[in-house]
């Protein structure tokens, strides 16, 4: 058995030149990635270090003794540690702008949308799906290559001081905060804690000479990024990008109100919710100089994915499939944009909403109440704290359950909308039509 060696940050960046993949998951290993053996309360990444090797790994980085004959494991004092210590390192290799992106509503939308119309004109980085946390985050750090002009970086978090973390990694020179609602309010403490911690994004931009993308319609934005050195809005009037939202049948149609030729973008988006993604994405590459026809282009090319905000057609009927995440806010902003469309028969089919604490039962009571103000065909409503409200909706303990009672209905010519939080599941209603 060979000696296990320590490696510096500095020495393992060495490493990371020559073999410039970074793995955690075996099962997507690929030759020549270094293995990052991590540990949480059900998993413990060590144990999987031999296989890494033996799967092609040039490298695993783990922190217990391990069996090793090949040199290739490397011991360290904290695996995550490290990680993130390597990912601060190569970002500092660059000279480059890194937008963070975060926000209780629609920020994966938006760092789609602002990559989508960056790519367009220039080397563009961001982050892969959702990779948004603790490790996805230095992930995303470490793929972004030597030819970048331009770097995108989503940040998710449910507690306060979790963004002020990631920024001391990713060392943000511009930030977007797309708004601050009530998701996450049991690891926030409230509304007042979404804001103190989203803005923790704000802070660091203010005390680095940075800058930051803020939506003017919302004045605690406007309020929480005062003494921000430079400040590039965007929103309904009087600002850097103004736009409204036009009238169309199903999809978002946006008009740029303040553009020497009007100009209209026919996204593939669903709901007037989503119009503050798109002007975000218009103002920033406006401000890096993109051309406006390559603006257009990019945004009316992008096709949402992942159950967020997509249109679905299923025979005659309309499906809005919203449901990868769900809180308080969102979930108004859905129901009230279906509530205005013109359909004869419209059924809505709600996922509970999760971590919403001390506040959940009465969130869901608001959103039965919300409900209630409108016209529906039928209302199904799944799981969770669904089942200690008073209403007078069906209601399933599973989507599957939700899913068989759609397959026995025979729907035609009906507009649904299926949101709920990720883990109830509500896209396996889709394959019932």
């Amino acid at each position: 058995m060979l000696k296990h060696f320590a490696l510096n940050t500095e020495q393992l960046y060495e490493l990371f030149q020559q073999y410039p993949s970074v793995e955690t998951d075996t099962r997507k290993l690929k030759k020549g990635d270094i293995f990052f053996a991590l540990s949480g309360p059900n998993f413990n990444g060590n144990e999987f270090a031999a296989k890494a090797i033996e799967a092609g790994a040039s490298y695993a980085i783990v922190n217990e003794e391990i069996p090793d004959t090949t040199g290739q494991v490397i011991q360290v004092e904290n695996v995550l540690e490290s990680l993130q210590l390597l990912a601060k390192f190569h970002r500092e290799r660059f000279n480059i702008p890194f937008i963070a992106v975060t926000g209780s509503n629609g920020k994966t939308t938006t760092k789609e949308l602002v990559s989508t119309v960056l790519a367009s004109h220039m080397k563009t980085y961001t982050t892969e799906g959702n990779l948004n946390n603790h490790i996805g985050i230095p992930l995303t750090l470490l793929r972004v290559k030597t030819d970048a002009e331009i770097a995108i970086i989503e940040m998710g978090a449910n507690h306060q001081k979790e963004i002020e973390d990631y920024c001391k990694y990713v060392e943000p020179t511009h930030g977007i905060i797309t708004n601050c609602g009530k998701a996450h309010l049991e690891g926030f403490g409230g509304i007042e804690g979404v804001r103190k911690g989203k803005g923790e994004l704000f802070d660091y931009l203010r005390a680095n000479d940075g800058s930051a993308f803020i939506y003017k319609d919302y004045s605690y934005l406007q309020e929480m990024s005062k003494g921000i050195s430079t400040i590039i809005t965007y929103g309904t009037e009087d600002a850097f990008i103004s736009g409204i939202a036009r009238p169309s049948e199903n999809l978002l149609q946006v008009q740029i109100t303040n553009e020497q030729q009007p100009t209209i973008i026919k996204t593939q988006l669903v709901g007037d919710y989503n119009l503050p993604n798109v002007l975000c994405a218009v103002a920033v590459g406006k401000y890096f100089r993109v051309p406006m026809q390559k603006i257009v282009d990019a945004i009316e090319n992008y096709v949402p994915g992942n159950s967020r905000s997509q249109l679905l057609l299923k025979g005659s009927n309309h499906i809005i499939l919203d449901a990868y995440n769900a809180n308080p806010s969102s979930m108004k902003v859905a129901i009230e944009n279906i509530a205005k469309t013109v359909a004869e028969k419209k059924v809505l089919m709600l996922g509970a909403m999760m971590e919403l604490g001390e506040e959940s039962i009465g969130e869901h009571e608001n959103l039965v109440k919300l409900i209630e103000s409108y016209n529906w065909s039928n209302v199904i409503l799944v799981g969770g704290d669904f089942a200690k409200t008073d209403h007078p909706f069906l209601y399933f303990t599973t989507s599957a359950e939700a899913a068989q009672w759609v397959k026995n209905q025979h729907f035609e010519n009906t507009y649904f909308l299926i949101k709920g939080s990720r883990s109830i599941q509500m896209e396996k209603i889709v394959a019932a039509f």
